[in-house]
């Protein structure tokens, strides 16, 4: 797990840590001391600790124009013990919906589990974010995550979508993609 470094190629657009307006701002990384785990498996330095033990995240792009973030997810998505949504939903989503964020991508490619404990801070979210013309939507959850996300039927409340290449996407070209489908699914 030491290896799954969070994405950076847009590093030259955005960094969390340089960001007044980010949860992660000042904070100072080290590229050799190994120190956060996820179940005694040390995860690169570069992951940010919002208060989960199981999840992390980092912060690719937020941008305060467009109303929009786009954060990538490490690790085991577990409501049922860590109630991760609701800490994520506090420390981050809240953090940014503050500063006029209002559409959320998460990268989910590297949630290796999701345990559900019910759908309140799905729906909690969905409803806040309707509210202000807003949605948040993971991309590229893994089989296995994803199969028990929907059967806890929190897909009504945030959208799951497959995009492999997000990466050779510019920012706001990933926004348009992610805003065509979920235009798509309203058509349908």
């Amino acid at each position: 797990m030491h290896t799954l470094e969070p994405y950076y190629n847009w590093q030259h657009i955005y960094v969390s840590e340089h960001d007044s307006r980010s949860p992660f701002f000042g904070k100072e990384y080290s590229e050799f001391a190994f120190s956060q785990t996820i179940y005694n498996y040390y995860i690169h330095p570069q992951w940010d600790d919002f208060g989960s033990r199981t999840l992390y995240c980092k912060v690719l792009l937020s941008d305060y124009e467009e109303g929009y973030a786009v954060i990538e997810l490490l690790g085991e998505w577990n409501d049922a013990v860590e109630n991760d949504i609701m800490i994520f939903k506090r420390a981050v989503l809240e953090h940014f919906q503050n500063e006029s964020i209002r559409k959320f991508i998460l990268i989910a490619e590297n949630v290796l589990n999701f345990h559900s404990d019910g759908t309140d801070y799905y729906e909690e979210l969905s409803a806040e974010l309707q509210e202000i013309n807003g949605w948040a939507v993971c991309l590229n959850m893994p089989q296995q995550s994803e199969i028990e996300f929907k059967q806890a039927g929190n897909h009504h409340f945030m959208e799951l979508f497959n995009i492999p290449e997000w990466r050779s996407y510019r920012p706001f070209h990933l926004l348009n993609k992610v805003e065509s489908l979920l235009g798509a699914r309203l058509l349908r």
